[in-house]
């Protein structure tokens, strides 16, 4: 990250990581799938295609390494390219890379003011990236919405109608791409909403306004006959009609002292999870003009930060706040299994993973680059025969999607900086991008 004062200036690397010849001989050949956007494919935290080894490698085999500027946003893998975004200097930056080799394809920048607050020394794009019809966008942190041409990197529309009110800490929320449409939760903790622009000119299509925006992102699901944007926003989860804003549901909900995770909807259960109030399933229904949330089960053991669960096999599989691996029974909401997964960059130990008053007692202090505690910074992606965890300890846990216990099968140091951003699996490849 650069900061006004150079002499604190710091770097974020992309990297490619790929098993040992030897597992690559033993495997067969891989489908790769794309990642293009804000938690996969599906926005679940779900990769196809991927084949796990027979037998785990001892490590794993570094491909390539760039340095892509400062920030925290996912990239977004389609095809052979990979698109990432970073600061450097007073500009926010995105980059076009050969996913093969890390070789720039295209570069755009354009001035962006720095990260003020008690965020200021977390300066990049916490939005991730996402891709669909030939086109990319992202928004940067003052809340500017851009798009441009895959092919050659050329600006097709920006909007700056939001640029420099955003929330305490900064623009977060990532961009849903589909049906030609650009869904962006966009404003400040007060004033704000959920915003819709046609992909390819960047005209607003609709817009809903009530309330202000939070970190979390939106995800659509169809409910009933409707296809739907669900949206955590700064005090609301929101269920809006995709065809023109309407509202269908709305209700009070505010996870801690912000909204940062994600929701997921498997089938009609809507799951929503946050670092205070555990993780509650809600149970979808459409009638009339009007959609209906009833809550099924609610768990209090763990809580998450800023990912959300993975959903397999009747299960959910996540990674809490206080770095703990969890399985909770999608079914009942009983918690299966917990276990600690390692010291993070920041803390010595680990606490009881099911105690609310422990994390009342941070509360007023701030983690690592302005947020709140030491925890959470991680993710599970769900790669079909194992699961994934990338720690906050920057290591990469393979582990079995048992509902018995939890079984790791390989673990690898991957990183030697923070690693926020999710990893993504295509292929027998890991892309890993570091804060630093």
């Amino acid at each position: 990250m650069l900061t006004k004062r150079k002499a604190h200036a710091t770097k974020t690397r992309l990297g490619i990581y790929a098993a040992t010849a030897v597992w690559l001989c033993a495997s067969a050949p891989l489908t790769a799938q794309d990642w293009p956007q804000w938690r996969g494919p599906d926005r679940d935290g779900r990769v196809v295609g991927f084949e796990a080894p027979a037998t785990w490698p001892n490590e794993l085999t570094r491909q390539w390494q760039v340095t892509v500027g400062d920030g925290v946003a996912t990239p977004a893998l389609v095809g052979d390219r990979i698109y990432v975004a970073g600061r450097e200097n007073d500009e926010e930056v995105t980059r076009c890379l050969n996913a093969d080799t890390g070789e720039e394809i295209w570069k755009d920048h354009y001035a962006a003011e720095a990260v003020r607050g008690p965020a200021q020394s977390f300066g990049g794009p916490r939005s991730s990236l996402s891709v669909a019809d030939g086109k990319v966008v992202l928004i940067g942190v003052q809340g500017v919405v851009s798009c441009y041409d895959t092919a050659e990197g050329k600006a097709l529309w920006r909007n700056t109608a939001h640029e420099g009110t955003v929330p305490r800490f900064a623009a977060s929320s990532s961009p849903l791409l589909m049906d030609g449409l650009c869904i962006a939760e966009l404003g400040s903790d007060d004033q704000g909403g959920v915003f819709v622009f046609d992909l390819s000119s960047g005209e607003k299509k609709w817009e809903w306004t009530g309330d202000g925006a939070c970190y979390g992102s939106p995800i659509s699901a169809t409910v009933g006959d409707w296809q739907v944007v669900i949206a955590p926003t700064a005090s609301k989860l929101v269920i809006l009609r995709l065809s023109d804003g309407k509202l269908l549901f709305e209700m009070p909900y505010r996870q801690g002292r912000y909204n940062a995770a994600t929701p997921l909807v498997v089938n009609d259960t809507l799951i929503l999870a946050g670092p205070e109030r555990g993780i509650t399933a809600r149970k979808l229904s459409a009638s009339g003009d009007a959609i209906a949330a009833e809550e099924v089960w609610a768990n209090t053991d763990h809580s998450v930060q800023y990912n959300t669960p993975v959903a397999k096999e009747g299960a959910l599989f996540g990674l809490s706040n206080l770095n703990s691996l969890f399985c909770i029974d999608m079914a009942t909401g009983k918690t299966l299994w917990s276990v600690p997964v390692g010291e993070t960059q920041n803390a010595g130990v680990f606490r009881s993973p099911n105690v609310f008053a422990q994390q009342r007692q941070r509360e007023g202090g701030r983690g690592r680059r302005g947020g709140r505690g030491s925890g959470g910074y991680g993710s599970v992606v769900n790669a079909g025969s194992v699961l994934m965890a990338l720690t906050p300890a920057m290591e990469l846990v393979v582990y079995a999607p048992s509902t018995e216990e939890f079984t790791e099968l390989a673990k690898y140091k991957i990183a030697d900086r923070p690693t926020y951003a999710y990893p993504i699996l295509s292929g027998n490849r890991v892309f890993v991008k570091d804060q630093e």
